[in-house]
């Protein structure tokens, strides 16, 4: 549901805010700029902190429902569960939000003001920070960032529940080590077809309140003061009419990283005037001495506060209490049994089945003695939290999750292996220190599940990491540390062995799924993820999940990290066959496609209308996720491109007919000079459970449906 605001209530806002602002010394307007900005007690105005988090859940701030991470949800391919997720989100910040105002409580992390989604587009899986986006794909990215932003912002026509921001603004996917310092070049095609599409969807249709500049420059201008993206696009060409932010202490690297100039004052003068309105740092302190100088329009100045004023105005934070209908929301709904309810729910969903060799997926309790479980993630939950976390009042790990889906009648033998990524686990021990004890889990178990994969100590933001991976990103996709060891010596036992992977991003698994029985992509899971792991180990729930990003066969086949064409990268562009590709995953049952036939022709206004029967051809009932791929017949385009989504549930053998909808702008490419066209000529048109390339079909067993239509 598309939020409609009030446009009485708006210039209302705008009206008091200049108001609020005329009243102001320059001093006073500057401090207001920063995020920890100031109370102005002689006009009544409180404390306010900017700077808040809730990439999947409110964070640092104490107890909160800790989400799946980013991607996780991603994997969900459900805008519906997606918007669900943000107003759970918002719902619990608004309790906190009321608690924190009652004590007076203006810290950091404590404001209503949220720092997320992350919509960049994942486009290197050695990105540290990928786990916090939904993915590789544009079309996939926009809806999922569009509904958590409206499940944030809420739907009151006079007031945001949350105000949402769209970051990082733009063409930002690392390397993290050198962000502050970096120039990421990109044709205007791939600019306008991969890495802004998620920021338009964001600001025209989810109505996002802010926008966070990017660290690095784009064709050689900083982010978060660059005309062409901050005011160009941003501001004229898509209407933005709300506040736009820096990220933490971007501004300084105009001077000390980029060197486009020489002072703070030249600074935050590029900064102010080209768009920026708030500054995460203090650096916009300079801007006094820009105004007095002549660097900086007044006017300009009074414009972002203005911006800003009507922010808070919109969250109603300048308000008298009880005015809207979020200050009665209670501190007990936060981390409630109903939230876990919810959060449990997401994870099951989110899981993705890569391999499943002769259905030894789900194990069968009854018919087990020992289940041996290995791996450093087997009880981490630092593995199942990603980052941007809070902190949850009760963490269920896979292991944890295993023990009590299982019961007292099977006997779960533990060893955590080896360490994540050192080769010891102990200090003071040899290297493999915990291979004898592997040995020993696996022959004395029926079925060996090995918890294997990253945590946010190993991918994550630059400053974040703490080891050798201290930039925060991947120097490859392998398997950190003995982690391949320990999956070898549970092979080596002769017992089942199942692979269950809980990680941000895309590894390369070649030989594990060569050798293994079976594999589980868990992304980090949340809170609950060791229960809904289990229950989709133990058939307890159906997996789902499809991947929102492509696994590779090798680091070896990536272009240059640095490189930001997209040629060689995502599915959309990729040569290479994928071990495995965006949008797949398997199921316990099986679906069937036919009787594909367009119901409404192809028209230049309206777009094709085509139906599908979907059949679920197996014997438990599963939700199914179809997807819709369009490929241009001509040379020199994409790979056909996810275009369309629809979560299905079905019964054994229940069919359903879908009618499916797509627009002209399906159909539209841009060219090189950046220009959205329909051109006349063939599109083939896919419809099924995966994307249309050999590697899905050789997985699945099943091709999509294919309709090639004219225009």
């Amino acid at each position: 549901m598309e939020l409609n605001q009030n446009q009485e209530k708006l210039k209302e806002y705008r009206k008091r805010a200049k108001e609020l602002v005329a009243q102001m010394t320059l001093e006073e307007k500057v401090g207001q700029t920063l995020y920890q900005a100031p109370a102005i007690p002689r006009l009544g105005i409180k404390a306010y902190n900017w700077w808040n988090e809730a990439l999947h859940g409110v964070a640092r701030a104490g107890t909160a429902t800790v989400f799946p991470q980013a991607i996780g949800m991603a994997a969900t391919f459900d805008e519906d569960l997606q918007e669900q997720v943000g107003d759970a989100v918002s719902t619990e910040a608004r309790a906190k939000f009321n608690m924190q105002q009652k004590a007076d409580d203006t810290d950091i992390y404590k404001g209503l003001t949220f720092w997320a989604p992350n919509v960049n587009i994942f486009r290197d899986p050695r990105w540290g920070r990928g786990h916090e986006t939904f993915g590789e794909d544009p079309y996939l990215t926009s809806r999922l960032g569009v509904r958590y932003v409206m499940g944030l912002q809420g739907h009151d026509e006079d007031y945001l529940k949350a105000a949402a921001c769209a970051k990082h603004f733009a063409v930002h996917s690392g390397p993290e080590s050198v962000r502050h310092e970096f120039n990421a070049e990109v044709s205007e095609q791939d600019l306008r077809e991969t890495y802004l599409p998620a920021f338009k969807a964001c600001v025209q249709e989810g109505k996002v309140e802010a926008v966070m500049g990017a660290y690095n420059r784009t064709n050689g201008a900083p982010c978060c003061g660059n005309s062409y993206l901050l005011q160009d696009i941003l501001r004229k060409e898509w209407g933005f009419e709300g506040h736009v932010t820096s990220d933490c202490w971007a501004i300084k690297d105009f001077h000390e990283g980029h060197l486009v100039t020489s002072t703070p004052v030249e600074s935050v003068s590029m900064a102010m005037n080209n768009g920026c309105d708030l500054n995460c740092g203090n650096l916009f302190h300079f801007l006094t001495q820009a105004v007095e100088n002549g660097m900086v329009d007044e006017k300009r100045l009074d414009e972002a506060v203005e911006n800003l004023f009507m922010a808070r105005m919109k969250l109603g934070v300048l308000d008298k209490k009880e005015e809207n209908p979020f200050d009665k929301i209670p501190y007990t709904v936060v981390d409630s049994e109903e939230m876990r309810k919810l959060n449990r729910e997401v994870a099951r969903r989110s899981v993705v089945l890569l391999k499943n060799e002769n259905h030894i997926l789900p194990l069968d309790k009854k018919k087990l003695h020992t289940i041996g479980v290995i791996g450093p993630n087997a009880d981490s939950r630092k593995a199942l939290v990603g980052n941007y976390e809070g902190t949850s009042s009760r963490y269920i790990t896979v292991l944890e999750g295993i023990e009590d889906y299982v019961g007292e009648n099977v006997r779960v033998l533990y060893s955590e292996g080896c360490h994540l990524y050192r080769d010891r686990t102990s200090n003071l021990a040899m290297e493999h220190d915990r291979d004898s004890e592997v040995r020993a889990v696996c022959e004395a178990s029926d079925v060996v599940i090995a918890v294997v994969g990253l945590d946010a100590t190993l991918e994550g933001e630059e400053g974040d990491t703490g080891n050798e991976y201290g930039s925060g990103d991947k120097p490859n996709l392998n398997l950190p540390g003995l982690q391949p060891d320990i999956i070898r010596i549970a092979k080596e036992s002769g017992k089942p062995v199942i692979v269950v992977l809980l990680a941000g991003s895309a590894m390369a698994l070649s030989w594990e799924d060569e050798h293994v029985d079976a594999i589980l992509d868990g992304f980090y899971p949340g809170a609950q993820g060791g229960a809904a792991i289990a229950e989709i180990l133990f058939g307890g729930a159906n997996p789902e999940g499809k991947l929102p990003i492509t696994f590779y066969q090798t680091t070896e086949e990536l272009p240059e990290f640095t490189d930001y064409a997209m040629k060689g990268r995502t599915y959309r562009y990729m040569e290479n066959e994928a071990l495995y590709p965006f949008g797949y995953g398997l199921s316990y049952t099986t679906y069937a496609y036919g009787n594909l036939e367009c119901v409404k022709p192809f028209d230049a206004q309206d777009g094709i209308t085509l139906q599908v029967t979907v059949t679920n051809t197996g014997d438990r009932e599963g939700t199914e996720t179809l997807q819709v791929y369009v490929k241009a017949k001509r040379e020199g385009t994409p790979n056909p491109q996810l275009k369309y989504v629809k979560k299905i549930t079905l019964k054994p053998g229940e069919s359903v007919t879908e009618e499916i909808h797509l627009s002209p702008e399906a159909f539209m490419l841009y060219d090189e000079k950046g220009n959205f066209t329909l051109e006349k000529g063939a599109y083939d048109i896919f419809v099924g459970g995966c994307q249309p390339d050999a590697r899905s079909a050789a997985l699945t067993g099943n091709a999509p449906q294919k309709l090639t239509v004219t225009y």
